[in-house]
């Protein structure tokens, strides 16, 4: 695989933790200002989440895994009151798309000090930085991912998850917690790229500009600048309940009945499962991810409707 991506600048110890340290300030500071002062935020069950980042069991990693509604859920995911978003020691490892964060020096150096791991998309859940992210697991770190793999501003059911998400899960030394999170409102701020950006940038490979507005605002025009006063909503589930030696069973199990075509997976998965087994074990563990999601994400919708009554 190929060399990483300036890991030298993730490094805690780099140039004595100042620069992480003034990245994550900086952008925790503006995060914190979007969130709480500028816009209208309720967390639901917000004493779990700030429980695990704060006093885990020591050597227990957590993974959160959240639903992607604009180019700056993260940071401003955690910019709500009381979250500890400006201590670099307690912030999150994330990951990150190449193609966007990871597009210059000055990018990667910036996003390397703000904790975030690139991913290549298609690249596979075997790609060289995927073995970073298990490495922060293996420390006992805190990661976040987006799941779905893409920006998608539609209220619409949680989509088909990606694997590679289980697939950390599953190969990490110490089994994380996993915690889900389904936010609404950030899209309301920001915005995606464009509609068609995946088919521009595989067919012709154009530079895409990333705007940071709501699509359609007046006109069907971006405005000018950000938008506040929206209401955002943060919805915390609990610690999902993964019996992963049962699922490594069942999945061994069914796929003795299922061929597939291989992709010279390696047999590292814990157990020593083959790529069939691993497919059905990655398979188990997202849509159990996606269920809980979708039901956060219910949970929601009615969540939003019963405040707006109570302002009535």
């Amino acid at each position: 695989m190929g060399r990483r991506i300036m890991q030298w600048a993730a490094r805690s110890d780099y140039m004595g933790g100042i620069p992480r340290k003034m990245v994550i300030m900086a952008v925790g500071g503006l995060a914190k200002a979007a969130v709480s002062l500028l816009n209208n935020t309720t967390v639901h069950n917000a004493d779990t989440l700030l429980r695990l980042v704060r006093s885990r069991p020591p050597g227990v990693p957590l993974v959160t895994v959240s639903n992607h509604m604009s180019t700056m859920d993260d940071p401003l995911l955690w910019g709500f009151k009381g979250f500890p978003i400006t201590d670099a020691k307690l912030s999150r490892w994330a990951l990150a798309a190449e193609d966007i964060c990871f597009k210059s020096s000055m990018l990667s150096y910036f996003f390397r000090l703000g904790k975030c791991i690139p991913i290549t998309r298609g690249g596979g859940i075997y790609q060289e930085h995927m073995n970073e992210a298990l490495e922060r697991l293996s420390e006992g770190e805190w990661l976040h991912t987006f799941p779905e793999g893409k920006v998608s501003q539609e209220d619409a059911p949680i989509r088909r998850l990606k694997w590679g998400t289980a697939s950390l899960i599953a190969r990490a030394p110490v089994t994380p917690i996993v915690l889900p999170i389904v936010h609404t409102g950030f899209e309301q701020l920001f915005a995606v790229l464009d509609n068609d950006v995946n088919k521009q940038r595989h067919s012709c490979g154009r530079t895409l500009s990333i705007y940071v507005m709501p699509e359609n605002f007046y006109r069907g025009k971006r405005p000018p600048f950000p938008l506040w006063n929206k209401n955002i909503k943060i919805i915390v589930g609990e610690p999902l309940e993964l019996d992963l030696p049962k699922m490594r069973q069942m999945a061994m199990s069914l796929s003795r009945n299922i061929s597939h075509p291989t992709l010279g997976w390696p047999s590292t998965c814990p157990g020593g499962l083959d790529e069939a087994a691993q497919r059905c074990l990655y398979i188990a563990i997202s849509e159990k991810i996606q269920n809980v999601m979708e039901t956060l994400r219910t949970f929601a919708r009615s969540f939003s409707k019963s405040k707006d009554q109570n302002l009535c």
